[in-house]
């Protein structure tokens, strides 16, 4: 094609390319005005931001053991309705006021009561700083018991118990001190150096530090039954005797323990006793021979925790049963339903060869059934169950006032959820407890005489969310957080 015909054309690419583009904006302005082309517009409106809120409450019980007649000094000291318990123990105060200690457990851990509403404001002790000991005549043999509730509101928090100690002071020396302790003129006390301090996660908020046992405030009764069949002869039945007592030595009094033994019947070689010795000597004169009745074992179980010379009504039953045979699964799936229905928790050990399938439905839950492939396993099994069962309160620290003052004055990260892996923030909407129990040991001697301590204690709470590393520095109570 020749130059004049492409200029007869008078288009380039480039002025195609223009053009196009000067079409465009002059449709895209006519477009401004009115158009006849279908149409919708949808829209998201009134759109807001509102920041979140963290508040942390608090509330109190605490108790004194002073001895009997105090009651007339510890209203002196400066709580008028102090109320008398019985045998020493005087309840000082607390920041909700029922008139007793179960009112106010039950008023914390009452699930309807929303400690977050502005109407709970009155119970609670919220940023006010008010003492919750203030003791004068504090003697060796004395102790005191704070229990905090703890609130968080609305947002996942991750906590700090802080503290400090404010004054340790030495005061007017009495002559037996100077006595006791010679030329002591720096000024300091050694008060906070006698007390002892235990601070713990208090579960159910009773004041009471509870170690072992179910968590509950009730005591421990176990029944270990355990199969003796022929088979389980040698190496089973050795791996069974260390094991088993190596369980029974990890309770503690008040909790009480059984030995069962079956084969094609049962029998109680040791009923419930606190006397764990005896236990173990009964365990530990195991034989095997003869057949497996599972039903027969768990029926003689069921007597001994029901009605035992030793049973207490209103303890928390708990069965640990080992077997490494075959058994008649009707009766003992019957067996374990009759005890179950009376209040006992089975957990089941299936060594071997056992009927796994079996045992899991005796066990009070899938998680309660447990198996062991082989003899060796059996101190695992067993250490995994006395987890579960023996689990009791956690302490957080403990050692002298001086001690656990120092430590607190650094901060101690609290785990809000005990049960799991590392590290967890307290939940949102949330109520648990800490115990902090004081004693001046009986034995100390002159040279506390008129000293005396204050102290600071309080809880720093810190957003969870975006927070997973938090980086917190304590000064006494006081803290800065470096985290966000």
């Amino acid at each position: 094609m020749s130059q004049d015909t492409n200029d007869k054309i008078g288009l380039s690419r480039r002025k195609v390319l223009a053009g196009l583009g000067a079409v465009g904006v002059a449709s895209a302005g006519a477009g401004l005005g009115t158009t006849a082309y279908f149409n919708d517009t949808e829209s998201f409106e009134g759109n807001t931001l509102t920041a979140g809120e963290l508040d942390l409450k608090l509330d109190y019980k605490s108790t004194y053991l002073g001895g009997p007649g105090r009651l007339d000094d510890v209203i002196d000291m400066g709580y008028p309705d102090a109320e008398d318990l019985g045998e020493g123990r005087y309840l000082l105060g607390q920041a909700p006021s029922p008139a007793d200690m179960q009112a106010w457990e039950d008023l914390v851990m009452e699930d309807d009561f929303d400690f977050c509403s502005p109407e709970a404001d009155q119970y609670l002790v919220n940023g006010s700083g008010i003492p919750v000991f203030t003791l004068s005549d504090v003697k060796p043999g004395d102790s005191g018991e704070v229990t905090i509730s703890i609130h968080i509101c609305d947002n996942p928090a991750f906590l700090y118990l802080a503290g400090e100690l404010t004054e340790n002071n030495e005061n007017g020396q009495s002559e037996p001190e100077m006595e006791d302790e010679g030329e002591d003129t720096d000024g300091v006390g050694e008060l906070a150096d006698a007390i002892e301090v235990c601070v713990w996660y208090d579960e159910d908020c009773d004041n009471v530090y509870e170690p072992t046992g179910t968590g509950q405030q009730q005591e421990l009764e176990v029944a270990l039954v355990s199969d003796v069949s022929g088979s389980m002869g040698g190496a089973p039945l050795s791996a069974l005797k260390t094991a088993a007592t190596s369980f029974v030595g990890n309770l503690s009094s008040p909790d009480e323990a059984a030995a069962i033994s079956f084969n094609s019947g049962a029998t109680t070689d040791q009923e419930l006793t606190t006397n764990y010795q005896l236990v173990q000597n009964a365990i530990n004169n195991y034989s095997a021979g003869g057949g497996t009745s599972i039903a027969a074992g768990i029926v003689e179980g069921e007597d001994e925790l029901l009605n035992g010379t030793n049973a207490t009504p209103g303890a928390s039953k708990v069965m640990i049963l080992l077997s490494d045979g075959q058994s008649d699964s009707a009766a003992a799936i019957s067996a374990a339903d009759d005890a179950e229905n009376n209040g006992i928790r089975i957990f089941t050990i299936a060594l071997g060869n056992a009927d796994t399938s079996l045992l899991e439905s005796v066990a009070s839950s899938p998680d309660d059934a447990f198996v062991a492939p082989d003899p060796a396993d059996l101190d695992t099994v067993y250490a995994e169950i006395a987890q579960i069962v023996l689990a009791g309160e956690q302490k957080i620290i403990e050692g002298t006032m001086a001690e656990v003052f120092d430590a607190l004055a650094e901060g101690v990260a609290l785990d809000g959820d005990r049960q799991e892996e590392g590290r967890q923030p307290y939940p949102g909407a949330t109520t648990q407890c800490i115990g902090f129990e004081w004693t001046l040991p009986a034995e100390v001697e002159n040279e506390i005489q008129t000293d005396s301590v204050m102290f600071d204690i309080g809880l720093y709470a810190e957003q969870s969310r975006h927070n997973d590393n938090p980086q917190v520095t304590f000064n006494g109570t006081e803290a800065n957080s470096t985290s966000v």
